[in-house]
């Protein structure tokens, strides 16, 4: 059993100083995973990569969750990112709602950066759709977008060969394009 492992299942036990101990080996992915995610973000996203692992390290702080490995760490760390993104990008959009009293021309909207908040809820509603409909496919989703896994570590990761994952990569695909085109 890796140290993390080993760290990860005494915090699920209920040692706090073995989350202390976590930390060190595991920020260096944390902070990867969150610059992959902000690659995806507008330019003037107000989230830095800092912020977003520290917000996520919090959310997985509360988690009480029975870790596995290191892979099912990173996995839901990821997942949680995501939601700090998705949670980010609501509060922007509702920031820029006027008042209900005051009105605004259309030449005053900033187009672009209401299309990428609303493309990364909307992603986020596709996504928790697709797990309802085929849970693995979303994972798959989850590691290769979000995790940054390429074929072959997603495959590893869950057990799975390489040609299955291909295949579930590639419908998931085709299934999120469709969703989202309409």
């Amino acid at each position: 059993m890796s140290d993390v492992t080993s760290l990860l299942r005494q915090w699920s036990d209920g040692d706090r100083g073995a989350l202390d101990r976590l930390l060190p080996l595991v920020y260096a992915e944390l902070r990867a995973q969150a610059a992959r995610q902000l690659s995806g973000e507008r330019r003037d996203h107000t989230l830095q990569v800092t912020a977003l692992v520290n917000e996520a390290f919090l959310r997985l702080n509360g988690q009480r969750a029975q870790w596995n490995d290191r892979r099912h760490f990173l996995l839901i760390a990821s997942t949680l990112m995501r939601r700090v993104l998705v949670d980010h990008a609501r509060r922007h959009a509702a920031a820029k709602r006027p008042p209900a009293e005051s009105r605004v021309s259309i030449d005053e909207l900033d187009p672009e950066a209401l299309r990428v908040d609303s493309d990364l809820v909307a992603v986020d509603v596709a996504l928790n759709e697709l797990s309802a409909v085929d849970a693995r496919q979303a994972q798959i989703v989850e590691l290769r977008y979000f995790v940054g896994l390429d074929i072959e570590e997603a495959a590893q990761a869950l057990e799975l060969s390489v040609s299955t994952v291909t295949r579930e990569w590639r419908m998931a695909r085709a299934w999120l394009r469709r969703r989202l085109a309409g």
